[in-house]
């Protein structure tokens, strides 16, 4: 019993050290007349929240000429 226990515990605690990280896009859309209507930036092995944020700060840079930015 103590030998499940110290497996159950070890492997609970290997899964919540582990994330989830893959790769996304993030696409951003211009609604001005510009020679690029579409742009799509790569984020690479990163989690979904620190993807949205990249994707967030995006929207951020190209918000003045027009761009909306959105996570794929």
């Amino acid at each position: 019993m103590k030998r499940f226990f110290a497996l159950a515990t070890v492997s609970v605690a290997l899964l919540s050290l582990s994330s989830c990280k893959k790769d996304y896009t993030c696409t951003c859309t211009y609604s001005t007349s510009s020679a690029i209507p579409q742009q799509t930036f790569p984020i690479n092995d990163a989690k979904k929240s620190d993807a949205k944020d990249a994707c967030d700060e995006l929207t951020t840079t190209y918000t003045p000429v027009g761009g909306n930015c959105v996570i794929d």
